[in-house]
């Protein structure tokens, strides 16, 4: 069945679906078609009203509604594009799944699952809407990580440029930053940039007028976070553009860039604060191994944690953890007993390392989640160590692969986002 039999198809099911009296409006219009999917008025409306009190809540004024529709329309493109491409490789995230995620941003904002209810509808959105948009938030991490992180390579060549021209800074800044970014089509001709130069000439022109930074950016910007305001938040200098850093140098709290250009368009960014981001060499360090049982769609989670509270149980009676992780861990530390040397604060993802630092020397954790699966974590010692220039390069393939990741990112969303099939029903309204 071709793809232009189900566009017809869907559209003339929604066109049956209404009410065919001339004089009255269809209830639930579709607003847009994507590949063999669509997006309907009332979706739409669900998605614009509980946009504006995120935009609202943040203290940034609302974009004209034309402009503030068009912009969630959009978002809406490229969230139903991601989870179509993630349907297509296989990629879920069940019932099961969902819920431990809810319960851990409950646990995390030290409410019960159910006070986390009430607080959610309490600012009138529907729980249900609520945990579908966190399913599409970890499909969307999970297609991140698996397109795009997965394959970053760092160098050690671009490592050692990264801390030279640290060392010709004199210090590490991190900075806050608010940005606008005006996209460019893949290969796009010179009508279409200049046209694209031109919109982002008038979101500069607006700023210099005193128009708030936030506003605009929801009303002008591409990038995903819009309508956030445009806010990065702190970055280091070193995961940001060069084209960035050199501009930002010159910057004070406060000021708004120029138009910047880059490959993938054109960019302005507001320098909302900086500090000095140097820090002492000597860190506590943990020597730490694991066994990790990853789950996917041949293991749930209840499967992947009662086999590693089995693994736990043997070895409390003596097996051996090395054995049982060579055996058992779905981790690259499997041939070497699961034992990932000495690391030090940040080197792991904030589970691992809050269950890792609440274990003495020898004690082996309960089934522990992250978002690679459940652990098992055995502590083997403690020390204080001066990583001085060990610390600096963590932090430079760190900040450098941040960099390629974000940059790798926006173009991998850019064609996935070309190659889709959209069609706009917004101007037959």
């Amino acid at each position: 069945m071709t793809n232009k039999f189900f566009r017809l198809f869907f559209f003339l099911a929604f066109l049956l679906a209404a009410n065919s009296a001339e004089s009255q409006e269809l209830i639930n219009r579709i607003v847009a078609v994507v590949n063999d999917g669509v997006i309907t008025q009332v979706e739409l409306d669900n998605q614009i009203k509980a946009i504006s009190k995120q935009i609202e809540k943040r203290g940034i004024p609302l974009p004209p509604p034309d402009v503030l529709k068009k912009q969630v329309l959009e978002q809406m493109i490229m969230d139903k594009v991601q989870l179509q491409y993630a349907k297509e490789v296989g990629l879920k995230v069940d019932d099961d799944q969902l819920n431990k995620a809810i319960d851990r941003i409950a646990s995390d904002n030290n409410l019960s699952p159910s006070q986390f209810r009430d607080a959610v509808e309490k600012d009138g959105i529907s729980f249900d809407d609520f945990k579908e948009q966190i399913r599409t938030e970890i499909i969307k991490s999970r297609l991140r990580q698996r397109e795009v992180d997965s394959k970053i390579v760092v160098t050690d060549s671009e490592i050692n440029n990264y801390l030279k021209n640290q060392e010709q800074q004199g210090r590490a800044e991190e900075y806050n930053l608010s940005h606008i970014f005006i996209g460019l089509p893949e290969q796009a001709n010179a009508e279409q940039i200049q046209a694209q130069l031109r919109k982002a000439e008038t979101a500069l022109t607006k700023l210099k007028e005193g128009a708030d930074f936030g506003q605009v950016a929801a009303s002008f910007s591409d990038a995903p976070d819009a309508l956030q305001g445009g806010s990065i938040g702190w970055k280091p200098a070193g995961q940001l553009p060069t084209a960035f850093t050199e501009m930002l140098q010159k910057m004070h709290p406060g000021e708004i860039s120029g138009i910047i250009r880059s490959p993938n368009g054109f960019h302005i960014i507001k320098l909302v604060d900086k500090r000095d981001a140097s820090s002492h060499s000597v860190v506590t360090q943990t020597h730490v191994r694991h066994i990790l049982i990853k789950t996917g769609e041949d293991v749930s989670e209840d499967d992947a944690k009662r086999k590693l509270q089995e693994i736990r149980d043997r070895i409390e009676k003596g097996a051996d953890f090395a054995q049982e992780a060579k055996l058992h861990s779905d981790d690259p530390s499997a041939s070497s007993g699961g034992d990932l040397g000495w690391v030090s604060p940040g080197d792991t993802v904030p589970e691992f390392q809050k269950a890792m630092d609440a274990l003495k020397p020898g004690e082996i954790s309960e089934p522990v989640h992250t978002p690679f699966g459940w652990h098992l974590i055995q502590v083997l010692g403690r020390r204080s160590e001066d990583v001085g220039k060990e610390k600096r390069t963590t932090e430079a393939r760190k900040a450098l692969a941040a960099r390629k990741s974000d940059e790798a990112y926006q173009e991998w969303l850019r064609q996935l986002r070309d190659q889709a099939y959209v069609e706009y029903h917004l101007d037959n309204q």
